[in-house]
């Protein structure tokens, strides 16, 4: 994130808003309350502002994406991520609004596109707190509650509801197969970024996880007719609960459009980590909502063939949770369990929920 003073931002936020605006604070959002204690890598630093307009307080959060080897080594590949965040996020239920998109100059002024260095978007900011706290407080041993039931519940059906909406597309629905393999922030990018061998990790094997993820994206070239309104990174840090079953979402990634499983493997490979590393395996709290979560989806959205597409999305967020860079202090047994996990899951024709233990060995 670029240093930016505060009449630079003030400035900009007059020529967005008004002339009347006051920047009150401004300052980088605390890693307590997006990263949690195991998630370490990120691809931006996000800033709070909070600033007066006509007599009215409101809050802002300026997000930045900083170059790195998934997909963001070019100026153009940063533009590109946040110039499609402002123009669709408004258009998922629920998520948060963005306010605007700008750029930096090379003396980190904020204005208008034209001679561009880095990119921005402003997003409006929404309180809530991470889904990852109720994950954590689980994970400590905390009691499962039946606010926890509702909240699985609630996302899950929200999950139905925004998958109902299709498109028909046959060239999108390969493209997003074929992001999910070769794209920098997916299954190649993450493969590129382990070390030479780490421990049990060799070249063998990633090479042999992209491999079967192939075989898979061929296994569903033609279910095009799948192809349907994702938020494409749905996990616990990118959902906000508020009050009861009240939540925002944050950070829709990669694409408007894909496939259904996308989601449900991203929010449901977290209940599984979580479960490792408190117990070696999927029980207990956990165990509930993972099971929950697929029953109700599956009741909610009548979708039974999601069982049948969703190994390779398993995959490339095993890939995630195991990765040494993402998660660096994971027990070399827990990130055993998850290679077995992801070796499973991909050598079988459909994903069984009620089987997870088995898949981890």
């Amino acid at each position: 994130m670029p240093t930016i003073s505060k009449q630079a931002l003030e400035r900009y936020l007059r020529a967005r808003f008004g002339p009347d605006v006051q920047l009150l604070s401004h300052g980088v959002i605390g890693k307590e309350s997006s990263k949690g204690e195991q998630k370490r890598y990120g691809y931006g630093t996000p800033v709070k502002l909070t600033f007066k307009n006509e007599g009215k307080v409101q809050s802002a959060v300026l997000e930045t994406m900083k170059p790195g080897p998934f997909g963001h080594e070019h100026m153009a590949d940063r533009a590109q991520a946040m110039l499609w965040d402002y123009e669709s996020y408004g258009r998922l239920p629920r998520h948060v609004k963005s306010l605007d998109v700008g750029a930096f100059d090379a003396t980190q002024r904020l204005f208008s596109l034209a001679e561009a260095r880095e990119f921005f978007v402003l997003n409006e900011w929404t309180d809530g707190v991470s889904y990852h706290v109720d994950l954590k407080r689980l994970a400590k041993g905390g009691a499962l509650r039946k606010l926890d039931r509702q909240r699985t519940v609630a996302l899950a059906r929200y999950l139905a509801q925004v998958h109902a909406k299709k498109r028909r597309d046959a060239d999108l629905y390969k493209r997003r197969l074929r992001e999910l393999i070769g794209h920098g922030e997916c299954i190649m990018g993450l493969t590129d970024s382990y070390p030479k061998r780490y421990g049990f990790i060799t070249e063998d094997l990633l090479r042999a996880v992209e491999e079967s993820c192939n075989r898979w994206r061929w296994r569903l070239h033609d279910k095009a007719y799948r192809l349907s309104q994702v938020h494409g990174d749905f996990h616990p840090y990118n959902v906000l609960f508020r009050t009861g079953t009240d939540f925002a979402v944050l950070d829709r990634s990669r694409g408007e459009w894909g496939e259904p499983a996308d989601d449900l493997t991203g929010m449901t490979i977290n209940y599984l980590l979580n479960s490792l590393i408190r117990w070696g395996k999927l029980q207990g709290s956990f165990d509930v909502l993972f099971r929950l979560f697929w029953d109700t989806y599956l009741e909610a959205s009548g979708d039974k063939e999601v069982t049948e597409t969703a190994a390779p999305f398993f995959a490339f967020r095993g890939l995630v949770v195991a990765s040494p860079l993402w998660y660096p202090k994971l027990s070399m047994d827990i990130r055993r369990r998850l290679f077995c996990f992801i070796e499973n899951v991909l050598d079988v024709p459909r994903f069984e929920p009620e089987r997870v233990n088995a898949y981890c060995g």
